[in-house]
């Protein structure tokens, strides 16, 4: 059996908002710098060296990527303390993420800067010609491709150390294949949600390594780390909450999992009870990218501020609703567009 939890009403919703401002949070995980490059080709010629194209940039912008926008998204609602911890490199791309995130009022004291490491960097070329149409090049990445050094894994955990003192809730995103979250500094943040500290992991590929925490993977990370071969969009809400129910009893950790447009469900290490908490239709167009960010970030705030699991879950669909409506970018949702949100969708219904 499972509970089904449509709507937490607006009273409680203006409630959980408000406290936002409360939160002491801290985000520690791996960064990157999202770059922009608007190209028109209306505007190309010829090369003469080459037999090819160049791509005429006429507009460029960027943003902080992964974790970055996990903190972005956190500093969007204001909490009284956000920490954001990460290994950056000495280049100029590390010098723009700074930037970047200063100007979002993200402290940057927590960010390590190596001499042996890169700065995270996705590069993004956007082509038009003739039409409105927008077409997304393949990528240009920046990544590391070797581990973190002791020394690096050492400072890391020193800082954590001291922010953990000054928090209620502890987000972890563990984005990169060489990344910072290393078995040591894992079994860290373990041992913090051992003690009491509220922590919510999210990690693309590694969702299964954690222990005694909250896990808040999408469908198909749980399937991987379940080794589970089937498609979770053909499978009912009860199916999945039995999948759920499962990696939470081996992972000693409550499990919450999002699916998208059906919305997220929750499952409770202690207690076994179970949550469906299901998102409202939104016409199209809609876009993604960053909706999981944005959830992860008001559903880690409410928990840190005493707000319900289920409560933090429905929150989580109320905030992403926001963002898959921004096209074209990896938005942010203020407490003013949820509450706006809240009573268009929800109060309405």
């Amino acid at each position: 059996m499972y509970e089904v939890v449509k709507d937490i009403g607006e009273e409680r919703v203006t409630e959980l908002l408000h406290r936002l401002r409360k939160g002491k949070i801290a985000v520690i995980g791996d960064v990157a710098l999202d770059i922009y490059w608007r190209a028109d080709m209306r505007k190309s010629e010829l090369s003469r060296e080459t037999p090819h194209f160049p791509l005429p940039i006429v507009e460029e912008w960027m943003s902080p990527g992964a974790a970055g926008n996990v903190a972005t998204n956190i500093a969007a609602l204001k909490p009284e303390k956000l920490f954001l911890l990460s290994i950056i490199g000495k280049d100029w791309r590390g010098d723009l993420f700074i930037k970047e995130v200063e100007k979002r009022g993200i402290i940057t004291d927590f960010l390590i800067r190596s001499d042996e490491r890169v700065t995270n960097a996705y590069c993004k070329p956007l082509k038009r010609g003739f039409s409105d149409v927008e077409y997304e090049d393949p990528r240009i990445d920046f990544e590391n491709f070797r581990l973190i050094t002791q020394k690096e894994e050492d400072e890391l955990i020193k800082l954590l150390e001291k922010v953990a003192k000054e928090i209620d809730v502890l987000c972890v995103v563990d984005q990169m294949r060489f990344g910072c979250i290393t078995p040591r500094v894992r079994e860290k943040i373990e041992n913090f949600s051992r003690e009491g500290l509220t922590v919510i992991v999210d990690s693309r590929e590694r969702i299964g390594y954690f222990t005694d925490v909250i896990l808040k993977p999408n469908d198909i990370e749980m399937f991987k780390a379940m080794g589970i071969e089937k498609d979770p969009q053909k499978l009912s809400i009860e199916e999945l909450l039995e999948f759920a129910e499962k990696f939470s009893i081996q992972k000693r950790s409550d499990v919450c999992v999002t699916l998208g447009a059906r919305g997220a469900i929750y499952v409770e290490k202690d207690t076994s009870k179970k949550y469906y908490v299901p998102t409202v239709n939104l016409t199209p167009p809609l876009d993604v990218c960053g909706a999981g960010d944005t959830f992860l970030s008001i559903f880690s705030l409410v928990l840190g501020t005493g707000g319900k699991k289920v409560e933090a879950v429905f929150m989580g669909n109320l905030a992403a609703s926001v963002v898959v409506k921004k096209i074209g970018t990896t938005g942010v949702a203020t407490v003013e567009e949820i509450m706006d949100n809240y009573k268009k969708h929800w109060a309405t219904s």
